[in-house]
């Protein structure tokens, strides 16, 4: 049985621990307003450009099509592109995330594809080059800044672009965490290159349009798909910040949570050892007394 001293020691440990885990939520709480304010205003950009790139990309076909829209005529290589986060302490989201990469690797690789791994923060690289080391092909570090944003979702496009364009892979996949609440945050994985062509919905307001482009469709295309991967990528950092800071703070409030519950354990046992501790010394003094 622990010892007065040592159960003291423990209380005060995790009474110290508590401390830190409450204030790394207050933190992750107040981080996860602007990030999720960044993360949904980003979307209807998104969105509004898919619709545009549907509205041209009907236009354009066959051989005239860009090369990032009409891809390389094969399906062998992939890339998968995997964005997690820098930093831990955010519950079993970077768990989740490699979970779903390694999973779709694991599906391409079963019907004959090569996979290799394009991976995005310091999280997820150790547990994918556990089983898959030889596959890592690039590893793009985020650390350095406060906060990823466009420069770094650019220059992630840029290398991934100029990588296609020598013909280093066919089908690049980016596997990123959609932020849902500080509850759920859920991975996906969306095909990035060769750009998936949009559908126009026979309800949208501008279908049926008679819309006349200038200079013309492909000249458009040509400069609005490398844009259009810039999108996603900067909406996948956006949603990875979001993700971690709400799956941060919910992992923080548990472990605030279980250590007050430790400490109300580790009190009881300190006080139940303490009152033990005086009935002996009571019961050695009252037989000492009737000795005499």
């Amino acid at each position: 049985m622990a010892s007065l001293k040592e159960l003291k020691g423990r209380i005060n440990s995790v009474k110290s621990t508590q401390k830190i885990t409450k204030a790394k939520q207050m933190v992750a709480a107040a981080k996860l307003r602007r990030a999720q304010a960044a993360a949904e205003q980003a979307r209807p950009y998104a969105e509004r450009l898919s619709g545009v790139m549907a509205s041209l990309a009907g236009k354009v076909g066959g051989d005239s099509a860009p090369r990032l829209l009409a891809g390389t005529g094969e399906s062998q290589r992939y890339l998968l592109v995997v964005v997690n986060t820098d930093k831990g302490l955010c519950g079993g989201l970077n768990a989740n995330i490699v979970k779903a990469a390694k999973a779709r690797a694991r599906e391409l690789i079963k019907v004959g594809k090569d996979v290799q791994f394009y991976l995005v923060g310091k999280k997820g690289r150790a547990p994918i080059k556990r089983e898959f080391a030889e596959l890592v092909e690039k590893q793009f570090d985020t650390s350095e800044v406060r906060t990823p944003g466009f420069v770094e979702a650019e220059a992630i496009a840029d290398d991934l672009i100029a990588r296609f364009d020598k013909g280093e892979y066919d089908i690049a996949q980016l596997i990123y965490p959609i932020f849902r609440s500080a509850l759920s945050q859920d991975p996906t994985v969306d095909q990035l290159i060769p750009v998936p062509s949009p559908e126009v919905s026979g309800d949208s307001k501008d279908a049926g349009a008679v819309v006349e482009y200038e200079p013309g469709e492909e000249e458009i295309l040509e400069e609005l798909l490398p844009r259009y991967v810039k999108t996603q990528l900067f909406g996948a950092l956006l949603e990875r910040e979001a993700s971690e800071q709400g799956a941060s703070m919910t992992a923080m409030d548990n472990a605030t949570r279980n250590a007050g519950d430790l400490i109300k354990d580790l009190t009881i046992k300190y006080n139940r050892s303490r009152q033990a501790a005086i009935t002996t010394e009571l019961i050695e003094i009252i037989a000492g007394a009737e000795a005499l």
